[in-house]
């Protein structure tokens, strides 16, 4: 009985020292290049495709997203040979209510009356969200996409993904004026339109005790831009 007693302590001691070092695993990694942005490292294994192209409603453009071949092994090896059965999904992206979801290298576009093509962005990129402001478009004739992506990878693994920070950037619908909006080394939390006043609402929290982690003793921040603005200047605000 003692033994079971010593061996069930120790795997709890192993579990609570395997959460610490997943807690503990910093997004941030700061050196003396912090102030540059890192270039993720390319796998050369992935295989590029992209899905059917996407029109929003009352537009002039198709969107086509771009991202990585899935590759899934699923089950046990055969009895007699090595082979595991593989799943492939060709599908890697999904559209809800105007907006794009999926894990994406890229998005490209192309004007209905054109077969030319353009890339959003010709940097390391993993796009999370592409929302249309539909709202905005149909009021004010502004046809503007907002998306939620990692650009950096600022825990310097050598690949961008979830455990980097999240960033928020805008673009018109043809992707053209492809800006960032969130600050460098800030963590994207949430972003809200008001339709009313044609403003789109974000907050962000900073690392300011700069130990790799957002905490309770970082500083948040409150920002908002006026979407009809041309240069989609970032004014903060003080709600607390």
């Amino acid at each position: 009985m003692k033994t079971v007693q010593i061996a069930l302590i120790n795997i709890a001691i192993l579990l609570l020292v395997s959460c610490k070092e997943e807690v503990e695993k910093p997004k941030v990694i700061y050196d003396a290049a912090s102030k540059e942005k890192a270039v993720s490292k390319v796998d050369s294994t992935q295989i590029a495709i992209a899905d059917l192209p996407i029109q929003m409603e009352g537009t002039d453009y198709l969107i086509h997203p771009v991202g990585d071949l899935r590759v899934y092994e699923r089950g046990a090896k055969a009895k007699y040979g090595s082979s595991s059965v593989i799943d492939l999904s060709f599908t890697i992206s999904n559209l809800g209510d105007e907006e794009v979801t999926g894990f994406l290298q890229n998005l490209k576009f192309q004007k209905i009356d054109s077969d030319s093509i353009h890339s959003l962005t010709d940097k390391p990129a993993l796009i999370l969200t592409a929302t249309y402001l539909k709202a905005v478009a149909d009021k004010t004739k502004k046809q503007i996409l907002v998306y939620t992506m990692y650009d950096v990878d600022t825990n310097k693994d050598g690949k961008l993904d979830t455990s980097d920070i999240k960033s928020l950037y805008l673009s018109d619908i043809s992707g053209t004026h492809f800006t960032k909006i969130s600050a460098d080394f800030e963590e994207l939390i949430d972003w809200s339109l008001i339709e009313s006043k044609n403003r789109l609402y974000f907050r962000t929290v900073e690392d300011t005790n700069k130990n790799g982690q957002f905490d309770k003793n970082d500083v948040l921040h409150y920002n908002y831009i006026n979407l009809l603005d041309a240069n989609w200047e970032v004014k903060s605000y003080e709600p607390i």
